[in-house]
């Protein structure tokens, strides 16, 4: 993988989130009211979340969850209800910080299961998991980075990696048009539109993601919306 390009990518995203959405991204992930647009969003990052953690354990108890790319917090939130120690990372260190005051004042109970902070979900220093979770974390980066980064964490896990990418369909390609109609600094950082066939063959050559295979796939469409699921475990 070109690291230099990975970082770069990484960055405007950071800046991106952090600085000229976090708010949108605060009002986005709370109980207020939205506008139509962002309302199908919500749905559908709701109907999401759901599936990834449908795909996990129901009881989580004893197993280390990473949540890679957390936001606000709440698919983390749902892994310590079930019993997980979760480790939660994002590059926004404002929506990090909103996700740990949102569980301390909401589920105090749980603030000692969930360590939250900022940072590259691919460190190293983050250690091993039984789980991990990329919900939408992924889907700003081309295949090869995907699976490079994939490959990374598979290394340190033990069960299985479940995450999302931004499927190449022609309405999304429509949609993803049309939002460059917007001023520039409302814009989030472009999907990469991965087609399904250049990614499993990405992986499947990877000499890291030898021994793990693909297994259950899932598509969700909401309004301005889509994102697929994919849950990866170890053959």
């Amino acid at each position: 993988m070109n690291t230099t390009a990975y970082e770069q990518r990484r960055d405007q995203i950071e800046h991106y989130f952090d600085r000229t959405a976090a708010d949108a991204w605060a009002r986005l992930t709370s109980n207020e009211p939205v506008g139509r647009i962002r309302a199908t969003v919500r749905a559908g990052r709701d109907t999401m979340r759901d599936t990834l953690l449908s795909w996990l354990p129901q009881d989580l108890r004893g197993k280390r969850v990473l949540d890679a790319g957390c936001g606000t917090g709440a698919l983390a939130l749902q892994a310590a209800m079930r019993g997980a120690q979760v480790v939660a990372i994002d590059l926004s260190p404002t929506l990090v910080k909103l996700a740990a005051e949102r569980m301390a004042a909401d589920h105090p109970q749980l603030t000692d299961s969930v360590e939250f902070m900022s940072g590259d979900m691919l460190s190293a220093d983050l250690g091993h998991f039984d789980h991990v979770v990329c919900m939408d974390s992924l889907i700003h980066y081309n295949s090869e980075q995907i699976a490079q980064a994939l490959a990374g964490l598979a290394q340190r896990t033990r069960g299985s990696m479940v995450f999302t990418f931004a499927p190449r369909t022609p309405m999304l390609a429509l949609m993803h048009s049309a939002g460059r109609l917007f001023p520039r600094t409302d814009r989030s950082p472009s999907l990469s539109p991965i087609a399904h066939a250049n990614l499993l063959e990405r992986m499947q050559g990877h000499e890291d993601l030898q021994g793990w295979q693909g297994a259950r796939m899932q598509r969700v469409a909401k309004g301005f919306y889509t994102s697929q699921a994919w849950e990866w475990t170890r053959s």
